[in-house]
C-alpha cells in the first residue's frame, strides 16, 4: 500500500511476527533491549510507525499542542484521547499492526476520585488502548494501585509532567536540587510498588534518569529529554520529523535528514535507539 509517508505493508511481512504484549516489554528491560516509543495520533501515521518497527506507540494528551495548536496539554477532553486512540487502533488493524498502544489520561480525567480514574481509563482501554498513562507521584500511587488491581496496565510519568505545567512555573528540567532528586527517587519506588508496569521520566538529568532505572526491578524507565541510560526512549513524532509549531527541545534530533520517507525516518530512530546512537548524553547536561 503506497503513501506519501512510504509503503505500508497490506498484512503482516513477516508470519513470526507477534503483537507486542506487556511480557515482551519486559523481557526486553531485562535483557536490556531498548524499547521503542513514539506518538501517533491517526491510522496513517501509526501505521507508518508500527512498519518502521516501533514498539510502543503513545497516544498522548500532546496532540493538544500538535494537533489542535492548544498552548499546552491542558485543554485535552477524554472524548478527544478516546477519538484519537480509536484512530490508532484502526490504523494498526488495517495493516496488521503489533505496537502496543498507551493512551494519555488527560487533565482533569483522573484527579477526582480513583472511581474517576478507572471510568476514564474504562473509556481508553474500550477505544482499543493496552495501557493508560497519567502523569506525578504521590498521591496518584493509590490511583496507579486501584486500576493495576482492577487487570488495567498503567505507565506512570515523572518529572516534567505537562499537565502541570502551570505548577511547574514551565517546561523546565525537573531533579536537579537534593530536594527534588530524592522526590522523584521515593515517587519512583512508590509507583513501582503500586504496580506501574512502565514509566516515562521527562527532562531530568541522565545521571539520575539512570540511577532510578537502576533501582527499579520491574517498572520499565522511557526517557524522553532524559539520556539514553533508561529501558527505553520515546519523542513526539512531530518533533523527530521536525514538523512541529515551536523551535524542538534540544535534545530532540530531526530524524527526517537524509531520509526519503516518514518511514526511513522513524526506521532509522528505532535503529538509533537500539544501537545506543540515540540520545545523545552530551545533550543531557542539564
Amino acid at each position: 500500500m503506497g503513501t506519501p509517508y512510504g509503503t505500508l505493508p497490506a498484512s503482516s511481512p513477516e508470519p513470526q511476527r507477534k503483537p507486542v504484549s506487556l511480557p515482551r516489554l519486559q523481557d526486553m528491560r531485562e535483557r536490556g533491549e531498548k524499547i521503542t516509543m513514539l506518538t501517533a495520533y491517526d491510522a496513517t501515521f501509526a501505521a507508518v510507525a508500527d512498519a518502521a518497527g516501533v514498539e510502543c506507540i503513545l497516544v498522548g494528551d500532546s496532540l493538544g499542542m500538535v494537533c489542535q495548536g492548544l498552548a499546552s496539554t491542558v485543554g485535552v477532553t477524554l472524548e478527544t484521547m478516546c477519538y484519537h486512540t480509536e484512530s490508532v487502533v484502526r490504523g494498526l488493524r488495517r495493516v496488521q499492526g503489533t505496537a502496543w498502544i498507551i493512551g494519555d489520561l488527560p487533565f482533569g480525567s483522573y484527579h477526582e476520585s480513583r472511581e474517576q480514574a478507572l471510568r476514564s481509563a474504562s473509556a481508553l482501554l474500550q477505544a482499543g488502548a493496552h495501557m493508560v498513562k497519567l502523569e506525578g507521584g504521590g498521591w496518584t500511587c493509590e490511583t496507579v494501585r486501584f486500576l493495576v488491581e482492577r487487570g488495567i496496565p498503567v505507565c506512570a510519568h515523572l518529572g516534567l509532567t505537562p499537565q502541570s505545567v502551570h505548577a511547574l512555573g514551565g517546561y523546565r528540567v525537573q531533579g536537579r536540587d537534593p530536594a527534588s532528586i530524592e522526590r522523584l527517587k521515593h515517587d519512583a519506588l512508590d509507583l513501582q510498588d503500586a504496580g506501574a508496569a512502565m514509566m516515562v521520566l521527562e527532562m531530568v538529568p541522565a545521571a539520575l534518569a539512570t540511577q532510578i532505572t537502576a533501582a527499579l526491578a520491574r517498572c520499565a524507565t522511557i526517557g524522553i529529554g532524559a539520556g539514553k541510560g533508561t529501558a527505553g526512549q520515546v519523542l513526539v513524532m512531530h518533533d523527530m520529523l521536525g514538523i512541529n509549531l515551536g523551535k524542538n527541545p534540544k535534545f530532540v534530533r530531526n530524524f527526517m535528514t537524509g531520509q526519503s520517507s516518514v518511514q526511513a525516518a522513524m526506521a532509522a530512530y528505532v535503529a538509533a535507539v537500539k544501537g545506543g546512537q540515540f540520545p545523545d548524553d552530551a545533550l543531557h547536561a542539564w
